[in-house]
């Protein structure tokens, strides 16, 4: 898949493009309306894929929960170990701008795999939950208040943190719109020991001394938008003397990680990336 089809798509996806207007400048840019409809399937997400670990793995305990947050009931989605021997560390599993998907319930339960009790908290909760139409639940997120979305995702650490059976310890991570909102936990959550950003964009740079735990940032290098902040960003982490890793991986776009988009997942550098954030948990977190 050409860069530049991926480029007009995380224009697209991450901006106020309207659909009809994407889809007339892709058939431009690939030279007619039949080479823009082969090209559409692979640029965009097959849900239908996102299996890397089974719904009903004998392994897991999962379950569809609400807890309180500051806009009211939150719904999420739960994965542990069905057999646990002692208390283990938390992790919130955050999205991309297009909700709680099947997607996300994965990597949500490739974390209870690691031995973590996972929440993948629904960030669409205030407007009624997260849409089967993913253009529809794109749209959605110009709708909510950034600062009581962040706090509803700081009340999700509460409630991992007193769960039965957790130790305490809580971590997350976050892809794409979720990077950023692991940044962000990371500045307004006191609890998180462990934030793990995927390609999100950075938090402000003053706010960067109230960080108290430790940050793993990942990135491609193929991601212009977000790639512009980090400078400024670790310049001021270095100030404030906040413990964090950074990891450049080349030749790759945004959302590398996303393995139900053919054009832009890269298994390589996704392995390498969940890896080192597993070791990052297990280093601050048990």
């Amino acid at each position: 898949m050409e860069q530049k089809y991926i480029d007009l798509y995380d224009e697209y996806i991450h901006g106020v493009m309207p659909r009809r207007t994407f889809v007339d400048r892709l058939a431009k840019l690939a030279g007619g309306v039949a080479a823009a409809a082969l090209i559409l399937p692979v640029l965009e997400n097959n849900m239908a894929s996102a299996k890397v670990v089974d719904p009903d793995d004998k392994e897991l305990k999962t379950s569809r929960i609400e807890y309180d947050a500051a806009t009211g009931k939150m719904k999420a989605y739960l994965a542990r170990p069905a057999k646990q021997d002692g208390k283990l560390p938390g992790v919130l599993v955050i999205h991309e701008n297009r909700g709680l998907n099947p997607h996300i319930e994965d990597v949500t339960r490739r974390a209870a795999k690691a031995g973590f009790i996972a929440l993948g908290p629904d960030a669409l909760s205030p407007l009624g939950g997260t849409p089967e139409d993913q253009d529809k639940a794109r749209g959605m997120f110009r709708e909510l208040d950034r600062q009581k979305t962040i706090d509803n995702f700081v009340a999700g650490v509460k409630y991992l943190k007193g769960l039965e059976g957790c130790n305490g310890n809580i971590g997350c991570v976050g892809f794409c719109w979720g990077g950023s909102m692991a940044n962000q936990l990371a500045v307004n959550s006191p609890d998180m020991k462990a934030a793990v950003a995927f390609y999100g964009s950075q938090a402000a740079v003053e706010d960067v001394p109230k960080i108290k735990g430790n940050l793993m940032l990942h990135y491609a290098e193929n991601d212009q938008r977000i790639n512009a902040g980090i400078e400024a960003y670790e310049k001021a982490l270095k100030e404030a003397k906040v413990n964090y890793q950074s990891f450049m991986y080349e030749g790759v776009g945004h959302a590398f990680h996303n393995d139900t988009s053919e054009a832009r997942y890269n298994e390589d550098a996704a392995k390498l990336a969940w890896k080192r954030t597993v070791e990052f948990w297990n280093k601050h977190l048990r």
